[in-house]
Protein backbone atom coordinates (compact mmCIF):
# COMPACT_ATOMS: atom_id res chain seq x y z
CA UNK A 1 0.00 0.00 0.00
CA UNK A 2 2.91 2.35 -0.54
CA UNK A 3 4.27 4.33 2.40
CA UNK A 4 2.01 3.55 5.39
CA UNK A 5 0.21 6.38 7.20
CA UNK A 6 -0.17 4.30 10.39
CA UNK A 7 2.95 2.91 12.04
CA UNK A 8 2.15 3.31 15.75
CA UNK A 9 -0.84 2.74 18.02
CA UNK A 10 -1.05 6.49 18.59
CA UNK A 11 -1.35 7.07 14.84
CA UNK A 12 -4.02 4.38 14.61
CA UNK A 13 -6.02 6.08 17.35
CA UNK A 14 -5.67 9.43 15.58
CA UNK A 15 -7.09 7.93 12.37
CA UNK A 16 -9.99 6.35 14.25
CA UNK A 17 -10.78 9.70 15.87
CA UNK A 18 -10.95 11.18 12.35
CA UNK A 19 -13.23 8.27 11.38
CA UNK A 20 -15.62 9.28 14.16
CA UNK A 21 -15.47 12.90 12.97
CA UNK A 22 -16.26 11.75 9.44
CA UNK A 23 -19.24 9.60 10.44
CA UNK A 24 -20.61 12.35 12.65
CA UNK A 25 -19.95 14.94 9.93
CA UNK A 26 -22.74 13.54 7.77
CA UNK A 27 -25.36 13.92 10.50
CA UNK A 28 -25.90 17.72 10.44
CA UNK A 29 -26.41 17.74 6.61
CA UNK A 30 -28.69 14.69 6.69
CA UNK A 31 -30.76 15.99 9.61
CA UNK A 32 -31.15 19.42 7.98
CA UNK A 33 -32.32 17.86 4.71
CA UNK A 34 -34.64 15.41 6.48
CA UNK A 35 -36.51 17.98 8.54
CA UNK A 36 -36.68 20.59 5.79
CA UNK A 37 -39.12 18.35 3.88
CA UNK A 38 -42.61 19.77 4.15
CA UNK A 39 -45.21 17.72 6.05
CA UNK A 40 -47.18 15.05 4.16
CA UNK A 41 -44.78 15.10 1.20
CA UNK A 42 -41.89 13.04 -0.12
CA UNK A 43 -42.47 10.02 2.09
CA UNK A 44 -39.89 7.94 0.19
CA UNK A 45 -37.19 10.60 0.53
CA UNK A 46 -38.04 11.11 4.17
CA UNK A 47 -37.69 7.37 4.85
CA UNK A 48 -34.36 7.11 3.01
CA UNK A 49 -32.91 10.05 4.93
CA UNK A 50 -34.18 8.73 8.28
CA UNK A 51 -32.62 5.32 7.64
CA UNK A 52 -29.35 6.98 6.64
CA UNK A 53 -29.27 8.97 9.90
CA UNK A 54 -29.73 5.82 11.98
CA UNK A 55 -27.09 4.00 9.94
CA UNK A 56 -24.60 6.84 10.42
CA UNK A 57 -25.17 6.55 14.17
CA UNK A 58 -24.34 2.87 13.79
CA UNK A 59 -21.15 3.74 11.87
CA UNK A 60 -20.16 6.30 14.51
CA UNK A 61 -20.60 3.66 17.19
CA UNK A 62 -18.66 1.03 15.24
CA UNK A 63 -15.75 3.45 14.87
CA UNK A 64 -15.94 4.13 18.62
CA UNK A 65 -15.85 0.39 19.31
CA UNK A 66 -12.67 -0.02 17.25
CA UNK A 67 -11.08 3.02 18.94
CA UNK A 68 -11.98 1.69 22.39
CA UNK A 69 -10.65 -1.77 21.50
CA UNK A 70 -7.17 -0.36 20.82
CA UNK A 71 -7.15 1.66 24.03
CA UNK A 72 -8.38 4.99 22.70
CA UNK A 73 -10.84 7.39 24.34
CA UNK A 74 -13.65 8.67 22.10
CA UNK A 75 -14.44 12.34 22.67
CA UNK A 76 -17.16 14.06 20.64
CA UNK A 77 -16.73 17.20 22.74
CA UNK A 78 -13.12 17.76 21.67
CA UNK A 79 -12.44 21.13 19.99
CA UNK A 80 -13.01 20.92 16.24
CA UNK A 81 -14.90 17.61 16.36
CA UNK A 82 -17.98 19.25 14.86
CA UNK A 83 -16.89 20.61 11.47
CA UNK A 84 -17.62 24.04 10.10
CA UNK A 85 -19.71 23.88 6.94
CA UNK A 86 -19.19 23.87 4.09
CA UNK A 87 -16.80 21.05 4.91
CA UNK A 88 -14.91 19.23 2.21
CA UNK A 89 -14.57 15.60 1.23
CA UNK A 90 -12.26 14.08 -1.38
CA UNK A 91 -13.39 12.46 -4.60
CA UNK A 92 -10.33 11.46 -6.52
CA UNK A 93 -8.21 14.38 -7.62
CA UNK A 94 -10.76 16.98 -6.53
CA UNK A 95 -12.61 17.93 -3.36
CA UNK A 96 -16.30 18.76 -3.11
CA UNK A 97 -18.34 20.77 -0.64
CA UNK A 98 -20.68 19.24 1.91
CA UNK A 99 -23.20 21.78 3.18
CA UNK A 100 -26.10 21.86 5.58
CA UNK A 101 -28.95 22.61 3.20
CA UNK A 102 -32.58 21.81 2.56
CA UNK A 103 -33.83 18.82 0.63
CA UNK A 104 -33.33 19.35 -3.10
CA UNK A 105 -31.85 17.67 -6.13
CA UNK A 106 -28.55 19.47 -5.38
CA UNK A 107 -28.65 18.11 -1.83
CA UNK A 108 -29.16 14.51 -2.98
CA UNK A 109 -26.46 14.86 -5.63
CA UNK A 110 -24.06 15.90 -2.86
CA UNK A 111 -25.06 12.84 -0.82
CA UNK A 112 -24.21 10.68 -3.82
CA UNK A 113 -20.74 12.24 -3.92
CA UNK A 114 -20.36 11.44 -0.21
CA UNK A 115 -21.42 7.81 -0.53
CA UNK A 116 -19.98 6.86 -3.93
CA UNK A 117 -17.20 4.25 -4.05
CA UNK A 118 -13.80 5.37 -5.31
CA UNK A 119 -10.41 3.66 -5.36
CA UNK A 120 -7.12 5.31 -6.19
CA UNK A 121 -5.82 4.34 -9.65
CA UNK A 122 -2.37 3.55 -8.22
CA UNK A 123 -0.43 3.52 -4.95
CA UNK A 124 1.09 6.95 -5.49
CA UNK A 125 -2.30 8.69 -5.42
CA UNK A 126 -3.79 7.22 -2.26
CA UNK A 127 -2.65 10.44 -0.56
CA UNK A 128 -2.86 13.81 -2.28
CA UNK A 129 -1.20 17.11 -1.42
CA UNK A 130 -3.58 19.82 -0.23
CA UNK A 131 -1.09 22.03 1.61
CA UNK A 132 -2.18 25.07 -0.39
CA UNK A 133 -5.91 24.67 0.22
CA UNK A 134 -7.44 26.94 2.86
CA UNK A 135 -10.33 24.57 3.64
CA UNK A 136 -10.27 21.56 5.91
CA UNK A 137 -11.05 18.09 4.62
CA UNK A 138 -13.05 15.72 6.78
CA UNK A 139 -10.63 12.94 5.87
CA UNK A 140 -7.33 14.79 6.07
CA UNK A 141 -4.48 12.49 7.06
CA UNK A 142 -3.79 13.12 10.77
CA UNK A 143 -0.18 11.94 10.46
CA UNK A 144 0.74 13.81 7.27
CA UNK A 145 -0.06 17.54 7.60
CA UNK A 146 -1.51 18.99 4.41
CA UNK A 147 -2.30 15.61 2.90
CA UNK A 148 -5.69 14.02 2.44
CA UNK A 149 -6.90 10.68 1.17
CA UNK A 150 -8.08 10.06 -2.39
CA UNK A 151 -11.49 8.96 -1.11
CA UNK A 152 -13.36 7.81 1.98
CA UNK A 153 -12.81 4.25 0.85
CA UNK A 154 -9.05 4.76 0.72
CA UNK A 155 -9.16 6.31 4.19
CA UNK A 156 -10.77 3.18 5.64
CA UNK A 157 -8.40 0.95 3.69
CA UNK A 158 -5.50 2.78 5.36
CA UNK A 159 -6.99 2.09 8.79
CA UNK A 160 -7.46 -1.60 7.96
CA UNK A 161 -3.88 -1.76 6.69
CA UNK A 162 -2.63 -0.12 9.89
CA UNK A 163 -4.55 -2.59 12.03
CA UNK A 164 -3.02 -5.53 10.20
CA UNK A 165 0.48 -4.07 10.33
CA UNK A 166 0.35 -3.35 14.05
CA UNK A 167 -1.22 -6.72 14.80
CA UNK A 168 1.71 -8.41 13.06
CA UNK A 169 4.05 -6.53 15.41
CA UNK A 170 2.07 -6.70 18.66
CA UNK A 171 -0.30 -9.61 18.35
CA UNK A 172 -3.45 -9.42 20.46
CA UNK A 173 -1.78 -6.90 22.78
CA UNK A 174 -2.95 -4.32 20.25
CA UNK A 175 -6.48 -4.82 21.54
CA UNK A 176 -5.80 -3.65 25.08
CA UNK A 177 -9.03 -1.70 25.57
CA UNK A 178 -11.58 -2.42 28.28
CA UNK A 179 -14.21 -4.82 26.85
CA UNK A 180 -16.83 -3.15 29.05
CA UNK A 181 -16.64 -0.08 26.78
CA UNK A 182 -17.93 -2.02 23.78
CA UNK A 183 -21.42 -1.09 22.55
CA UNK A 184 -23.41 -4.17 21.54
CA UNK A 185 -26.79 -4.87 19.98
CA UNK A 186 -28.51 -4.99 23.36
CA UNK A 187 -27.98 -1.22 23.61
CA UNK A 188 -28.75 -0.17 20.05
CA UNK A 189 -30.44 -1.85 17.10
CA UNK A 190 -30.42 -0.04 13.76
CA UNK A 191 -32.21 -2.60 11.60
CA UNK A 192 -29.54 -2.11 8.93
CA UNK A 193 -26.59 -3.92 10.45
CA UNK A 194 -25.32 -5.40 13.67
CA UNK A 195 -23.08 -3.68 16.16
CA UNK A 196 -19.79 -5.54 16.21
CA UNK A 197 -18.15 -6.17 19.58
CA UNK A 198 -14.50 -5.50 18.76
CA UNK A 199 -12.02 -7.69 20.65
CA UNK A 200 -9.49 -8.79 18.02
CA UNK A 201 -8.28 -8.17 14.49
CA UNK A 202 -11.08 -10.09 12.81
CA UNK A 203 -13.86 -8.21 14.61
CA UNK A 204 -12.13 -4.85 14.06
CA UNK A 205 -11.91 -5.48 10.31
CA UNK A 206 -15.52 -6.67 10.28
CA UNK A 207 -16.64 -3.40 11.89
CA UNK A 208 -14.76 -1.34 9.30
CA UNK A 209 -16.14 -3.48 6.47
CA UNK A 210 -19.70 -2.89 7.66
CA UNK A 211 -19.20 0.88 7.59
CA UNK A 212 -17.88 0.76 4.03
CA UNK A 213 -20.46 -1.73 2.78
CA UNK A 214 -23.46 0.25 3.97
CA UNK A 215 -22.19 3.31 2.17
CA UNK A 216 -20.79 1.86 -1.06
CA UNK A 217 -22.20 -1.67 -1.26
CA UNK A 218 -20.54 -5.01 -0.63
CA UNK A 219 -17.58 -5.49 -2.93
CA UNK A 220 -18.82 -2.60 -5.07
CA UNK A 221 -22.27 -4.16 -5.55
CA UNK A 222 -25.69 -2.60 -5.08
CA UNK A 223 -26.49 -4.45 -1.86
CA UNK A 224 -24.52 -4.72 1.37
CA UNK A 225 -23.68 -7.89 3.28
CA UNK A 226 -27.11 -7.77 4.94
CA UNK A 227 -28.77 -7.72 1.48
CA UNK A 228 -29.92 -4.15 2.03
CA UNK A 229 -29.37 -1.41 -0.52
CA UNK A 230 -26.18 0.52 0.16
CA UNK A 231 -26.64 4.23 0.89
CA UNK A 232 -25.37 5.32 -2.50
CA UNK A 233 -28.05 3.31 -4.31
CA UNK A 234 -30.80 4.24 -1.86
CA UNK A 235 -30.26 7.91 -2.66
CA UNK A 236 -29.66 7.28 -6.34
CA UNK A 237 -33.23 5.96 -6.54
CA UNK A 238 -34.49 9.49 -5.81
CA UNK A 239 -32.52 10.97 -8.72
CA UNK A 240 -33.41 8.17 -11.15
CA UNK A 241 -37.05 8.12 -10.02
CA UNK A 242 -37.33 4.37 -9.61
CA UNK A 243 -36.67 1.67 -6.99
CA UNK A 244 -33.95 -0.93 -7.34
CA UNK A 245 -35.05 -4.54 -7.14
CA UNK A 246 -33.30 -7.91 -7.12
CA UNK A 247 -31.36 -8.55 -10.32
CA UNK A 248 -30.87 -4.89 -11.24
CA UNK A 249 -27.51 -3.51 -12.23
CA UNK A 250 -25.97 -0.30 -10.90
CA UNK A 251 -27.52 2.78 -12.46
CA UNK A 252 -30.46 0.87 -13.96
CA UNK A 253 -33.26 0.31 -11.43
CA UNK A 254 -36.33 -1.44 -12.81
CA UNK A 255 -38.64 -1.38 -9.79
CA UNK A 256 -41.74 0.77 -9.17
CA UNK A 257 -41.44 4.52 -9.77
CA UNK A 258 -40.65 6.92 -6.93
CA UNK A 259 -42.54 10.17 -6.74
CA UNK A 260 -40.21 13.01 -5.70
CA UNK A 261 -41.39 16.60 -5.37
CA UNK A 262 -38.16 18.59 -5.31
CA UNK A 263 -40.05 21.80 -4.49
CA UNK A 264 -41.83 20.41 -1.40
CA UNK A 265 -39.18 21.56 1.06
CA UNK A 266 -38.67 24.73 3.05
CA UNK A 267 -36.05 27.00 1.42
CA UNK A 268 -33.67 26.96 4.37
CA UNK A 269 -30.51 29.05 4.38
CA UNK A 270 -27.50 26.98 3.39
CA UNK A 271 -24.92 26.61 6.16
CA UNK A 272 -26.84 28.97 8.42
CA UNK A 273 -25.05 30.49 11.40
CA UNK A 274 -26.37 32.09 14.56
CA UNK A 275 -25.17 35.48 13.30
CA UNK A 276 -27.70 35.21 10.42
CA UNK A 277 -30.59 35.69 12.87
CA UNK A 278 -31.44 39.02 14.51
CA UNK A 279 -29.84 38.96 17.94
CA UNK A 280 -32.27 38.19 20.79
CA UNK A 281 -35.07 37.44 18.32
CA UNK A 282 -37.20 34.29 18.66
CA UNK A 283 -35.25 32.63 15.84
CA UNK A 284 -31.95 33.52 17.50
CA UNK A 285 -33.12 32.07 20.81
CA UNK A 286 -34.47 28.94 19.07
CA UNK A 287 -31.14 28.39 17.33
CA UNK A 288 -29.24 28.83 20.61
CA UNK A 289 -31.57 26.35 22.30
CA UNK A 290 -30.92 23.81 19.56
CA UNK A 291 -27.15 24.31 19.86
CA UNK A 292 -27.31 23.71 23.61
CA UNK A 293 -29.34 20.54 23.06
CA UNK A 294 -26.92 19.30 20.42
CA UNK A 295 -23.97 20.00 22.70
CA UNK A 296 -25.68 17.98 25.41
CA UNK A 297 -26.21 15.11 22.95
CA UNK A 298 -22.50 15.04 22.08
CA UNK A 299 -21.70 14.98 25.78
CA UNK A 300 -24.05 12.05 26.37
CA UNK A 301 -22.58 10.15 23.43
CA UNK A 302 -19.07 10.72 24.77
CA UNK A 303 -20.09 9.29 28.15
CA UNK A 304 -21.79 6.42 26.32
CA UNK A 305 -18.57 5.49 24.55
CA UNK A 306 -16.53 5.82 27.74
CA UNK A 307 -18.09 3.18 29.92
CA UNK A 308 -21.84 3.94 29.92
CA UNK A 309 -23.19 1.94 26.96
CA UNK A 310 -26.64 1.94 28.54
CA UNK A 311 -26.94 5.63 27.62
CA UNK A 312 -26.89 4.98 23.87
CA UNK A 313 -30.59 4.27 23.45
CA UNK A 314 -31.41 7.48 25.31
CA UNK A 315 -28.98 9.39 23.10
CA UNK A 316 -30.59 8.12 19.89
CA UNK A 317 -34.06 8.98 21.17
CA UNK A 318 -32.82 12.42 22.19
CA UNK A 319 -31.40 12.98 18.71
CA UNK A 320 -34.81 12.54 17.19
CA UNK A 321 -36.34 14.78 19.85
CA UNK A 322 -34.19 17.50 18.33
CA UNK A 323 -36.60 17.26 15.42
CA UNK A 324 -39.06 19.56 17.17
CA UNK A 325 -36.39 22.20 17.61
CA UNK A 326 -35.32 21.91 13.98
CA UNK A 327 -38.91 22.12 12.75
CA UNK A 328 -39.43 25.23 14.84
CA UNK A 329 -36.58 26.82 12.89
CA UNK A 330 -37.14 25.61 9.33
CA UNK A 331 -40.77 26.70 9.19
CA UNK A 332 -39.92 30.34 9.82
CA UNK A 333 -38.49 32.88 7.34
CA UNK A 334 -35.44 34.91 8.37
CA UNK A 335 -36.21 38.64 8.42
CA UNK A 336 -34.47 40.46 5.59
CA UNK A 337 -33.24 37.26 3.87
CA UNK A 338 -35.48 37.31 0.77
CA UNK A 339 -37.70 34.45 1.83
CA UNK A 340 -34.99 32.12 3.09
CA UNK A 341 -35.99 30.10 6.14
CA UNK A 342 -33.99 29.45 9.28
CA UNK A 343 -32.10 26.22 9.95
CA UNK A 344 -30.16 24.72 12.87
CA UNK A 345 -26.59 25.99 12.99
CA UNK A 346 -24.84 23.16 14.91
CA UNK A 347 -22.48 25.63 16.57
CA UNK A 348 -21.17 23.88 19.67
CA UNK A 349 -19.91 26.05 22.48
CA UNK A 350 -16.57 25.07 24.05
CA UNK A 351 -16.95 23.15 27.28
CA UNK A 352 -14.80 21.25 29.72
CA UNK A 353 -13.54 17.99 28.26
CA UNK A 354 -15.80 15.05 28.94
CA UNK A 355 -12.91 12.58 29.03
CA UNK A 356 -9.37 12.98 30.18
CA UNK A 357 -6.87 13.79 27.48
Amino acid sequence: MGMPTITTVEELRAHLHVAMQLEHGTLPPYLTALYSIQPETNSEARHILRVAVVDEMLHLTLAANVLNAVGGRPDLTAPGFVPEYPAYLPDGEDDFEVSRQGFSRECVETVLWIERPRRAPDESRRLLDRKHHAHTSLVACPTRPGMRFYSIGEFYRAIAHGLRRLHEQMGDELFSGDPARQITREYFYSGGGDLVRVTDLASALRALDLIAEQGEGYGGGIFDREHELAHFYRFQQLVLGRYYQKGDTAGHPTGPPIDVDWDAAYPVKKDARLADYPENSELWEAAREFNRSYSDLLDVLTRTYNGRPDLLTDAVVEMFRLRDQIVRLVRNPIPGQDGLHAAPTFEVAPRAATVAS
